[in-house]
């Protein structure tokens, strides 16, 4: 039963750092503010790395199974 969990929160966790990763580099190619009243360097900085976290979260789950 508990793997069904880790599963879960594994998909959970990568497709949301995923979608941001892709978010960000969209919103950065298209030279948009990723997030607005804030610098454009530290949103795209604390995006990526928040995106990457998440991914590498993501497959710490799925090595619980």
């Amino acid at each position: 039963m508990e793997s069904v969990t880790a599963v879960f929160a594994g998909t959970a966790f990568s497709l949301f750092g995923a979608a941001l990763l892709v978010w960000t580099g969209a919103r950065t190619i298209q030279r948009a503010p990723v997030a607005l009243g804030v610098s454009p360097v530290a949103s795209t900085a604390l995006a990526t790395l928040f995106g990457v976290l998440f991914l590498v979260l993501g497959v710490w789950c799925f090595t619980r199974i």
